[in-house]
């Protein structure tokens, strides 16, 4: 099959975003200019006569066309191009080259790649587009090859040609002294004959080639100009052209992004990620642990040192019982400790990394045979990607190699309904860089070859339904460069979430597809591209947007990162806390208390034993597939909206932790009343299907038994101690919608700006105010402003003085919202346990305050109405 090539209005803007910046220039330089070295070797080269101001007006004009931030001034020759990965940045340029040599007569160009996957994927592109490039041309005369320093004889015929000449080389071959091309030889050094052709550079992926080094190893090839093409530059030179990512999405320039997340809910093991080993003040370590905190375990970052213990730094969760910190090595990026087991970064220790992965290629199957079903009788080759962090995970029959053969027939049984009676070696394919570069490696080098041709060099074969590849696992010679407009799914296979950033990750495969004759199909719902990683897809989104930040400076409309021009300042008025409306009610509240509780062990144990009686069943711990759209557009972001939710539950033995301990740390009761508690409920032999699932669901239902008994026997006492004034601080806010502008100022203590985070809040502050003869004085209350609770402390909303039948009425409010209903108020059993628990205790704590009530409402007419 041939790809067909296409005329495409914003790859024709970005082709003459770079020739007209040259208008101007003489139309067709001769076609001769003649230089002379040593030898009298007659060389061709490039000449421009425009001057530097003169190509400084058209940048500016181009610039602005182009809505792009103007130029200060033209330093040197060097523009960039900013083309989102898919969108036919490789095509671009080489058309750039064509209408260069149509316009000004130019037919020098260098072409230099950082890695070998680019190369390739340049030649194979040249080599593709000759038809095109002939018709539209009207045929020119033109050489393209590749430079290395086995092949130099390739420089004379560049430097000594009339026709147009496309050398494609690698930033390694010529940016050391020790290269051929700069070594003294008998006839001069082979870099003078580039130098003398004054060479147009073009730099795909200048974001590698940005060292100083390199930078130099350019400027020494005697560029008459430099155009760098990319889509994620680290360093963005006068640019003249910008299609970013989510541009490329809203037009429907690339394929729509589908995140088909696996993830692990098992928390019965010891779960450890090195993030980062650094040398501050001594050796310390960032990894993630499993916290035991207040309710459940939650998955968060610590920094250790020598000789921390683990299950201090985790909040005593049993399962880091033995990890003492007893090495860590900064140079290889490790940590040992006491038990002999260590982690290196990059690689998290987690009992189900296995049984995750495994997963992984059965999901990529499924989704991949899926669309075979779809888009074969469309002609529609689909192919599949796997990026893999051990090459002998892979090679030598490694696990990935023997999962993906045991998986095939039986997700090709689910998704055909038949079994599969083929040969499933013969569908999928590796290329590691290491396989062509280990003479030790026991493969077949003829093999590798071919697929290193197939995968590199022969995009087109590829595609072919002829060929029967269409899994390929790849280390890391894929992940930048190579891509492949068939690619439906990627799929990240790590022993950690992924390290390769997510741009790269779904770049190899955003290409528009093609069918059977080459052309390029346009229909969005067949452009999907499903990503499968070891994260959940909330993470990966978060992350694709924070790359969009950094790499392109995108900046989203509605972005929630803090913006300083929406700071502003909670203060109080001069005189308000003279206010005798103020004085009145904080002088009720001001007091500090404390409880004491009492209630019946006898009554707690036959309550929380039938409780847990009757709690639900204990499942087994699972692996949850879950499959979300990805919507990116320039106002909100990228956003992921679920479409899918599965699971896959797992049938581990797992150890038991010291059941007894874990109740005492989360409840508080002896292990006596726990002894009883669990024996009269006949549930403990659950906790073999999901020890920590379990330990987490009965202390929570016993401590909500013991919150029932402890409401009906809190008792609250006066401290001699009150609440100073000093808890009204001014302090900052970012304003958001909720927040409330204050205009009757006698009616309150601000001055100004009300801090809000809900609407219902927002309304009872209007209403406040509005309420002229109703509400005569009201303010939030501080967050330092605490009632003590058995469960912790509560900060209530609102303090209001409200008018009625001629004396006033001092609350303590509390706004919820539970939506509409028959009583038109608040329904206090929709609210959270925890949250009724704490209403209940501010009522019994109102009672020892006299002349003071607390109600939970939605609207101030409800207080008005008490």
């Amino acid at each position: 099959m041939q790809i067909q090539y296409e005329h495409l209005d914003y790859q024709q803007q970005a082709i003459f975003s770079v020739v007209d910046l040259f208008r101007g220039e003489i139309t067709h330089h001769q076609d001769e200019f003649s230089l002379s070295d040593k030898d009298n070797m007659r060389v061709i080269a490039n000449e421009l006569l425009l001057s530097d101001d003169d190509i400084f007006n058209n940048l500016k004009n181009i610039q602005e066309q182009n809505q792009l931030a103007s130029s200060d001034k033209l330093d040197n020759l060097y523009f960039s191009v900013e083309m989102e990965t898919g969108t036919g940045k490789t095509f671009v340029y080489l058309n750039t080259i064509f209408e260069l040599y149509q316009r000004h007569g130019w037919r020098k160009f260098i072409i230099v790649v950082p890695s070998v996957a680019i190369r390739e994927g340049v030649l194979q592109t040249l080599n593709s587009t000759k038809g095109y490039f002939k018709e539209k041309f009207n045929s020119p005369i033109y050489h393209y090859y590749e430079y290395s320093g086995k092949k130099t004889n390739v420089l004379k015929h560049f430097a000594t040609s009339t026709n147009i000449e496309i050398l494609v080389i690698n930033i390694q071959s010529f940016e050391k002294e020790s290269n051929i091309i700069n070594q003294e030889r008998e006839n001069g050094m082979l870099m003078d004959l580039i130098q003398a052709t004054n060479p147009i550079i073009i730099i795909d992926e200048p974001q590698n080639i940005s060292s100083d080094k390199r930078k130099n190893a350019i400027d020494n090839l005697n560029p008459l100009f430099t155009v760098g093409y990319s889509a994620t530059h680290k360093e963005i030179i006068n640019k003249v052209y910008s299609l970013n990512p989510v541009q490329a999405f809203e037009k429907n320039l690339v394929k729509q992004i589908v995140v088909n997340s696996v993830i692990s809910q098992d928390k019965n093991n010891a779960f450890i990620e090195l993030r980062e080993v650094v040398n501050r003040s001594g050796l310390k370590a960032r990894i993630m642990l499993d916290i035991n905190e207040t309710e459940r375990l939650q998955r968060r970052s610590v920094t250790v040192k020598m000789g921390d213990d683990l299950y201090d730094k985790s909040q005593q969760n049993p399962n880091y019982q033995r990890f003492i910190v007893t090495g860590i090595d900064l140079e290889n990026k490790k940590v040992k400790f006491s038990n002999g087991i260590e982690i290196t970064a990059g690689v998290n220790l987690d009992y189900l990394k296995d049984d995750i992965a495994k997963q992984q290629i059965h999901a990529t199957i499924k989704a991949h045979l899926q669309r075979e079903k779809q888009l074969n009788p469309l002609g529609i080759k689909v192919l599949s990607l796997f990026f893999i962090d051990k090459v002998e995970n892979y090679r030598q029959n490694g696990k990935f190699y023997l999962w993906f053969e045991e998986l095939y027939p039986i997700v090709y049984k689910e998704v055909f309904q038949e079994i599969y009676d083929g040969d499933a070696n013969k569908i999928h394919d590796g290329y590691f860089s290491q396989d062509r570069k280990d003479k030790h490696l026991k493969t077949d080098k003829s093999k590798e070859e071919a697929t290193y041709n197939l995968i590199m060099k022969d995009k087109e074969r590829l595609l072919s339904f002829d060929n029967e590849v269409r899994f390929i696992f790849s280390h890391s010679a894929l992940k930048e460069g190579w891509d492949n407009p068939n690619v439906f799914q990627i799929c990240t296979l790590n022993e950690t979430t992924s390290t390769i950033k997510k741009r790269q990750e779904i770049g190899r495969g955003l290409r528009l597809c093609v069918n059977q004759q080459g052309e390029r199909v346009y229909d969005e719902t067949i452009n999907i591209l499903t990503v499968i990683p070891n994260e959940s897809y909330e993470v990966f989104a978060e992350k694709l947007q924070q790359e969009y930040v950094d790499d392109c400076g995108i900046k989203f409309e509605k972005s929630h990162l803090k913006n300083a021009k929406n700071e502003r300042t909670v203060t109080y008025r001069y005189d308000a806390f003279t206010d005798p409306l103020f004085v009145e009610i904080w002088q009720k509240i001001r007091q500090k208390t404390s409880y004491r509780v009492k209630f019946d062990s006898d009554e707690l144990i036959k309550s929380a034993s039938q409780a847990l009686n009757q709690m639900s069943e204990i499942i087994k711990p699972k692996i949850e597939i879950k499959k979300a759209r990805l919507i990116q557009n320039s106002d909100k972001g990228v956003q992921a909206e679920e479409i899918y939710s599965d699971y896959q539950y797992l049938d581990k033995q797992f150890a038991i932790p010291d059941i007894l301990k874990f109740l005492q740390n989360k409840t508080g009761l002896t292990r006596q009343t726990l002894v009883k508690i669990l024996k009269q409920s006949e549930r403990i032999n659950d906790i073999r299907n999901n020890p920590q699932r379990f330990l987490e669901i009965v202390a929570g239902i016993i401590n909500r038994q013991l919150q029932s008994l402890m409401i009906n026997g809190i008792q609250y006492e006066r401290l001699n101690d009150m609440y100073e004034q000093g808890l009204f601080e001014t302090y900052q806010i970012y304003t958001n919608e909720y927040t409330f502008d204050v205009n009757k100022t006698q009616k309150t203590i601000y001055n100004g700006v009300l801090d809000l985070d809900s609407k219902t809040e927002h309304q009872f502050a209007t209403d406040c105010e509005n309420y002229d003869e109703q509400v005569a004085f009201y303010f939030k209350l501080p967050k330092k402003f605490k009632i003590p609770t058995p469960i912790g402390n509560y900060n209530p909303d609102w303090a209001v003085v409200i008018n009625k039948n001629s004396e006033q009425v001092y609350f303590i409010a509390e706004t919820k919202n539970t939506g509409n209903n028959v009583q038109d108020s608040v329904v206090l059993d929709e609210l959270r346990q925890k949250e009724q628990f704490k209403i209940t205790c501010a009522q019994k704590y109102c009672k020892l305050v006299n002349g003071i009530d607390h109600e939970v409402v939605q609207k101030v007419d409800e207080l008005i109405q008490k």
